[in-house]
């Protein structure tokens, strides 16, 4: 992807375009002393480069929202207004073309990152993702996060869905357009396409795709989980459910076991396959002695 790539989907003036650029450069990006804010990342006792998110330490659900059209009306658990019902809002094309104009604007006339990864295992079922943002960091932890793809399957990319990351632009209109907040994780399915404005916590990339793939894959047949996975000798495998922090990745890390994955799994007919690339566990109250692998994988 290039500069005039770019300018066809609204990003226009860019300074210069990072694409699928090494760890190495990514790594000199986020920790330059001349970043400043959230964008820098400092380089922990362990090697890895730890980031603030500001306050937001985790997902923001009721900032987010779905575009509701002819594709989506009848195939979407849409939210009623209770608590235990679904956190998919509905927005119009119109609100959805104001935040994602917002979005585009903040990208353009930036350096930007451009990433490319696959979103599942199973090459009959896998999403192409494409990430587009201004932040170093951003962009290495999609790197981290979905499976890397070959420089020969990079020569010929083209994304199924693509996400507009622009943390640091707000939607300052949004009681107009009738949402909760200036924050905003917004899809369009039809157009397979995804904005994020005004959170800086980085798991709504991955998270956003998880969404996705509850989508597709059940049209299709096939199981999406939210949960950790292992096999043993004999080939049997094992599920760990539950909500976040309640020790999924610590059950999963077994040192007899084989780990498959750590948060995000498909089952189809030949079995369970993870979603992603990378480990996604809690580092907090961390040590060697308690869980030694989610330790050792993040040094």
């Amino acid at each position: 992807m290039n500069v005039k790539d770019l300018i066809k989907i609204g990003i226009n003036d860019t300074q210069k375009v990072y694409y699928n650029p090494s760890y190495d450069t990514l790594f000199a990006h986020e920790t330059d002393p001349a970043r400043e804010g959230y964008e820098k990342g400092t380089v922990s006792s362990l090697g890895a480069v730890a980031v603030d998110t500001g306050k937001f330490t985790g997902r923001s659900a009721k900032d987010k929202y779905i575009v509701y059209d002819k594709m989506t009306g009848d195939t979407v658990w849409w939210a009623d207004g209770t608590t235990a019902g679904s956190d998919n809002k509905k927005i119009s094309v119109a609100t959805w073309n104001h935040l994602k104009n917002i979005s585009l604007q903040q990208l353009s006339g930036r350096i930007l990152y451009v990433m490319d990864g696959f979103c599942g295992a199973n090459k009959d079922t896998q999403i192409k993702v494409r990430l587009i943002t201004e932040v170093a960091w951003m962009a290495h932890f999609f790197k981290n996060m979905f499976i890397r793809p070959t420089e020969e399957e990079l020569k010929d990319f083209q994304p199924d869905w693509t996400i507009f990351n622009a943390c640091k632009a707000t939607c300052k209109d949004f009681e107009h357009h009738g949402l909760r907040s200036e924050v905003f994780i917004a899809f369009n399915i039809s157009e397979r396409t995804t904005v994020i404005g005004g959170t800086w916590y980085g798991g709504e990339i991955k998270k956003g795709i998880f969404s996705i793939m509850n989508y597709f894959l059940p049209l299709k047949g096939i199981g999406s989980f939210h949960c950790s996975a292992n096999k043993g000798e004999k080939g049997d495998t094992a599920l760990f459910f539950g909500l976040s922090g309640t020790g999924k990745t610590t059950l999963s890390t077994d040192p007899k076991r084989q780990l498959i994955g750590d948060d995000e799994h498909g089952w189809d007919n030949e079995g369970i396959f993870n979603f992603e690339g990378g480990c996604y566990a809690k580092c907090i109250n961390l040590t060697e002695e308690r869980e030694p692998d989610i330790y050792r994988a993040i040094k």
